[in-house]
């Protein structure tokens, strides 16, 4: 039935065998796609594709081959039209719409309710406590207030869904795919270039010189040798902790684990602070007064051969960047955010920052410090493209 989807495939440029194929037939025959054009996408890309490098290719000639194909039992296109205009601009406390509660409903029966709203309703609707809507208080919708909801539309305002509807992204994920630790893992191996090789009368096997060579010479083994390396590899992880940098705690959590349970660094010391530094950092996430520590002492016990990793949303209040901090204990004016960064560029050749939120220009009032500390560091996206970049930078004095 699907024969010409398969030679669609095929004619552009995906590499589809005969025996995933037939792999796919079987998982239509079990209902593993569950009879819909979504499921049936899903399982395409799990039997299909070998890697995420194909996954714009598929995307474009799904797209290209079920493009009169209607969508059914998701979001209907006319409602999504309203999600995304709301004609409101309703102003409510958050403390206010917190007295609402949070949901102790799963995500599956969240599902099943909104998809019997939608059969229900045939008009847009901002605001209010039963429809799908804008500006409500109902688990679907979005610019509203509903801990634990599905969003439907508009734009993440509060950060509590718990899933995204009718939201269907064809990225390139050659260039900026989604990170996991192994990913992280691999980017910090290319700073093992860096490690000192030593003089030893053994030798160890060049792993990727072997690959190469063998490769150069048709499949034929050819083994290579090199100089065993000794680690020199030293590393300072200096990471935000609270406020909005939480809706990027996963990421930057896997980035942590990647970092620890490497072997790549011969030293890895990893503080924290809040938004920006300041006269103090922390050993510990929580941000506890036990766990301080003077940055002045982290300066001057970390020297300059030291590869320093920032990571960072670099959103806060302006104020918090470039104005002097006060000091509640020692009654006086402490050097602003700015100045502590500042301090620390001059102090570390090899510094980078690593950002999970991608820099959107303009010079919105949350924009002004990320645009700033952009400027003033070399700042990349805590991605795949990013972070591979972030590390041949920490390869060359600055």
């Amino acid at each position: 039935m699907f024969s010409s989807f398969f030679y669609h495939l095929r004619a552009r440029g995906l590499d589809v065998s005969l025996n995933e194929w037939l792999t796919l037939l079987e998982g239509l025959e079990r209902g593993l796609h569950r009879s819909s054009l979504s499921g049936f996408y899903r399982l395409c890309q799990a039997v299909l594709l070998k890697s995420e490098a194909d996954y714009d290719r598929f995307d474009q000639a799904f797209l290209e081959f079920f493009k009169d194909v209607p969508f059914h039992g998701e979001i209907p296109e006319k409602m999504m039209e309203w999600l995304n205009h709301p004609v409101m601009d309703l102003r409510r406390s958050l403390e206010f719409m917190m007295e609402l509660g949070v949901t102790d409903e799963d995500l599956e029966t969240l599902l099943r309710r909104m998809e019997e709203r939608i059969k229900e309703q045939d008009s847009e609707h901002n605001g209010g406590k039963y429809w799908v809507g804008t500006q409500g208080f109902t688990p679907w919708g979005n610019s509203g207030w509903h801990a634990n909801g599905i969003r439907a539309g508009g734009q993440s305002v509060h950060h509590t869904a718990m899933a995204v509807a009718g939201e269907r992204k064809y990225r390139d994920f050659r260039k900026d795919n989604t990170l996991d630790t192994r990913q992280f893992q691999v980017a910090f191996r290319t700073l093992r270039q860096l490690s000192a090789q030593v003089e030893s009368s053994e030798l160890e096997l060049d792993v990727d010189g072997t690959i190469r060579d063998t490769g150069d010479k048709g499949g034929l083994l050819t083994i290579r040798y090199q100089k065993p390396r000794k680690n020199t590899i030293k590393v300072l992880l200096l990471m935000d902790s609270g406020g909005s940098i939480e809706y990027f705690s996963g990421l930057c959590s896997m980035l942590f684990q990647a970092a620890t349970k490497s072997n790549t660094f011969k030293e890895l010391h990893t503080y924290y602070f809040h938004n920006c530094i300041f006269e103090e950092l922390y050993t510990d996430p929580r941000l506890r007064p036990q766990d301080a520590v003077s940055t002045e002492w982290v300066l001057n016990n970390y020297d300059s051969s030291y590869k320093v990793i920032m990571v960072g949303d670099a959103s806060m209040n302006p104020y918090e960047l470039f104005d002097k901090q006060y000091n509640w204990i020692t009654n006086a004016y402490a050097p602003s955010g700015q100045d502590w960064l500042n301090r620390f560029k001059n102090r570390y050749p090899y510094l980078i920052w690593l950002n999970p939120k991608p820099r959107t220009g303009g010079n919105s009032y949350w924009a002004q410090t990320h645009n700033a500390i952009a400027e003033m560091l070399d700042m990349y996206q805590l991605s795949a493209e990013g972070l591979e970049q972030g590390m041949k930078r920490l390869m060359v004095r600055k």
